[in-house]
């Protein structure tokens, strides 16, 4: 598949996805990073919007899967908490995870999309799967590196916000 950096959709978190706006690009399974994605990296309590939004999506009948590259338990710990599936180890931007996901439930990549805080590892191996990829912002850069990292990502949301999709 395609190697790109870029995003489709750009979000300032992902309670701002709705279900209207995944069904109206054909979605059906919304893959989601974990830290500083659903949590940051320095806990495992959602806020009062995100637990809303994981209830308000699983409504929806939109399926949703935690694909995330962490070994620690607190990711299988969560979602055995909110009711949601996990695959961990996923070893994105490589597509063993997001493979592992679109088989386990069916769902051809056209009608998946992969929502995380980098665009190195989530973007990346969203495109490389082809599946849509939707950025982010990331819920907290608390360290230098997760700050420089978002540095050098600046470029591809600039053309991704030009590009606009």
């Amino acid at each position: 598949m395609p190697f790109s950096l870029l995003p489709r959709v750009l979000a300032r978190s992902l309670t701002e996805l709705t279900p209207r706006l995944l069904e109206e690009r054909g979605i059906r399974l919304l893959m989601l990073d974990f830290d500083n994605t659903i949590v940051p990296y320095t806990t495992d309590v959602p806020t009062g919007e995100m637990i809303s939004w994981l209830r308000d999506m699983r409504k929806s009948g939109i399926q949703l899967c935690v694909v995330s590259n962490s070994r620690k338990d607190r990711v299988r710990r969560f979602c055995e908490k909110y009711g949601l599936d996990c695959i961990t180890h996923a070893r994105k931007p490589f597509q063993k995870g997001i493979r592992e996901c679109l088989a386990k439930y069916g769902i051809p990549p056209f009608q998946a999309a992969l929502a995380g805080d980098q665009i190195y590892t989530d973007t990346l191996g969203a495109n490389r799967a082809g599946v849509m990829p939707i950025l982010v912002r990331a819920i907290d850069n608390h360290n230098f590196w997760l700050k420089a990292r978002h540095v050098l990502e600046l470029p591809f949301i600039f053309l991704a916000r030009k590009r606009r999709i």
